[in-house]
């Protein structure tokens, strides 16, 4: 894959990065994130502080993150107990009798 160097601007601060291609839209659209949230804390919490709405965005998508984990891991176990289940049936089919 190309590496491509690009500028991502979080909070007024410009980025220089070297990304590869396959990465650049994904890192495009999370700077988006960032920045989307950074206005809606500034403007829902008349928070001025750069350090304290970038903490409040990283505490939000820390949140996030979490509930999408826990969430993966119950899949998870719902998607083990599923296969347990067909391999019980299959062995049951499978089994002489």
């Amino acid at each position: 894959m190309d590496d491509v160097s690009i500028k991502v601007n979080i909070a007024d601060v410009v980025y220089p990065l070297k990304v590869t291609t396959e990465d650049e839209p994904k890192i495009r659209k999370a700077a988006k994130m960032i920045n989307d949230k950074i206005k809606a804390y500034r403007d829902d919490y008349q928070l001025a502080d750069k350090a304290n709405l970038l903490s409040m965005v990283a505490l939000q998508f820390a949140v996030e993150l979490i509930q999408f984990k826990d969430r993966q891991w119950i899949e998870d176990i719902n998607i083990s107990a599923d296969l347990a289940e067909i391999e019980r049936m299959l062995l049951e089919t499978n089994s002489p009798s």
